[in-house]
């Protein structure tokens, strides 16, 4: 790592030299007090950084895909995997494992494209043809769509988060009462906005990795301790759930699984938004064609491999452990979570085996999973929707000052929408799962642009390792036949049970 410049003078020209940890970097100089923000949307060769070269040395640069992995635990693994688990049992654990690692292929190469050209997604996907509305393709189109049906997912991330509060804290009636849950949600709105308002990714990062932390320690130390309490599971029950079976009457619910858990495709789209936030392309520099440039590249993608894959282990890790808990402990007492109910439903399965401090541990977990999901969705979407509106030709993403301003004002505008839209139809489980179908719709759009910018885009030397090829391959196919399944079924074909 290169020394510490001497003053703040220096620092203000070699600024790059120590790694971004706000969406906007703030150097002062001392003679005139003038404050300069830092765009980490715009690549300067002044903020090139070289990159770590260690394992070690990696990992203090980690941080979008612990994000990522704050935003999908609380929708997919909490909700949609311990439902499809107290619905099925073990035989669809297969489907949990393959979920989690098929989308990481199309990740790690949408978010090698961010790096060497230095844009987000959603720009990449207007390149690809035909363009409909100022710099906007299909794909755009199809995201906007998209993200209208994850209105309804939102919300239920944010009515879990509320019945949780509602339950602990039962202010203004009973728990689960309408003025409870009225009453959180405005605290909980409230508490969102005053933190994200300001529009810094650091926020963000910390909330998220606090929340994954005790989650996913909570949740695996219950699975794992299963097998010594009265709901206990073997050895043959883990491998039934490995024969690739479908049950009768589950497999719609496995698809809005797999649309969900893991990465989907708007965590996919807003992980390459996190990834210039944190710096990776920044301190890659503007592509200038020399071989200095592509040896950063390459090492700065590295950095993003190795941070996609500790999120891909958290995410697997979290996702198998509420699969295991629902199918060992709720299956058997015919206990799916629903509606309003889900939250005590899904508590119990912490007080059966754990008793009235487990019910409390599970309320504490699920509201910090839950309402961390709910931070990482109002940080990304106003992002997503400004670079939208941009590209619509409304006005130039260059331009900070009205980027800033737009995100700032849908970061309060988004976030009621959602809690609305939970207030009025109140079943986060329904709710979680339209978005999930949604979702995988989308997912199929986003591999169509993850080859075309990989064949149009990408140089020979970024692609040659034949291993990320096959994998890439076998990712996009999977992700096909889900599209296909969920077309047939968004239009009344019936395929299987």
């Amino acid at each position: 790592m290169p020394r510490a410049a001497g003053t703040i003078t220096e620092q203000i020209h070699l600024r790059a030299r120590k790694p971004s940890t706000t969406a906007q970097n703030i150097d002062r100089d001392d003679r005139t007090g003038a404050v300069t923000a830092v765009d980490p949307y715009h690549l300067d060769p002044k903020d090139v950084l070289e990159p770590p070269t260690t394992f070690a040395g990696k990992l203090k640069y980690l941080g979008p895909g612990l994000v990522i992995s704050a935003a999908v635990i609380g929708s997919g693994e909490l909700i949609t995997t311990t439902a499809l688990g107290a619905k099925a049992g073990f035989v669809l654990l297969w489907l949990v494992i393959i979920s989690t690692a098929v989308k990481v292929w199309v990740q790690l190469e949408l978010a090698q494209w961010t790096i060497l050209a230095g844009k987000p997604a959603l720009e990449g996907y207007g390149h690809v043809g035909p363009r409909l509305i100022g710099r906007a393709g299909w794909i755009n189109l199809l995201w906007i769509l998209m993200d209208f049906a994850k209105v309804l997912q939102r919300g239920g991330i944010i009515g879990g988060a509320v019945a949780a509060l509602s339950i602990m804290v039962p202010v203004f009636g009973e728990p689960l009462s309408t003025p409870s849950l009225v009453f959180w949600t405005v605290v909980s709105l409230a508490v969102v906005i005053a933190l994200l308002v300001t529009n810094r990714y650091s926020i963000v990062e910390k909330f998220s990795v606090g929340a994954v932390i005790i989650f996913t320690v909570s949740t695996v130390g219950l699975a794992i301790s299963l097998p010594f309490t009265d709901f206990a599971y073997t050895s043959a029950d883990v491998m039934s759930g490995l024969t690739f079976a479908v049950p009768a009457g589950t497999l719609g619910f496995a698809v809005a699984m797999f649309g969900i858990t893991g990465v989907g495709a708007d965590e996919m789209t807003t992980y390459t938004y996190w990834c210039l936030e944190k710096g990776y392309a920044r301190y890659t520099g503007p592509n200038d064609g020399t071989a200095e440039r592509a040896r950063r590249a390459r090492g700065w993608i590295s950095v993003m491999r190795t941070d996609v894959l500790v999120s891909w282990i958290v995410s697997t890790v979290c996702t198998m452990s509420f699969y295991v808990i629902g199918a060992a402990i709720l299956h058997p007492q015919n206990l799916v979570p629903e509606g309003n109910d889900m939250i005590t439903t899904l508590s119990s399965m912490y007080s059966s085996t754990m008793g009235e401090a487990g019910h409390w541990i599970f309320l504490i977990g699920a509201f910090a999973v839950l309402f961390s999901t709910f931070i990482a969705s109002t940080a990304s979407v106003p992002r997503l929707w400004t670079n939208t509106v941009s590209i619509l030709g409304v006005f130039d993403w260059e331009n900070m000052r009205t980027r800033t301003r737009i995100i700032r004002v849908l970061t309060v505008i988004f976030p009621i929408i959602w809690a609305l839209s939970y207030l009025i139809i109140q079943s986060p489980v329904i709710m979680v799962q339209i978005g999930g179908v949604a979702s995988g719709i989308f997912l199929v759009a986003v591999v169509i642009a993850v080859w075309y910018l990989r064949s149009r885009e990408v140089p020979a030397e970024f692609k040659s390792n034949h291993f990320f090829t096959v994998m890439l391959v076998f990712a996009s196919l999977a992700i096909g036949l889900l599209g296909i399944y969920t077309v047939f079924k968004t239009f009344g074909i019936e395929i299987g049970a």
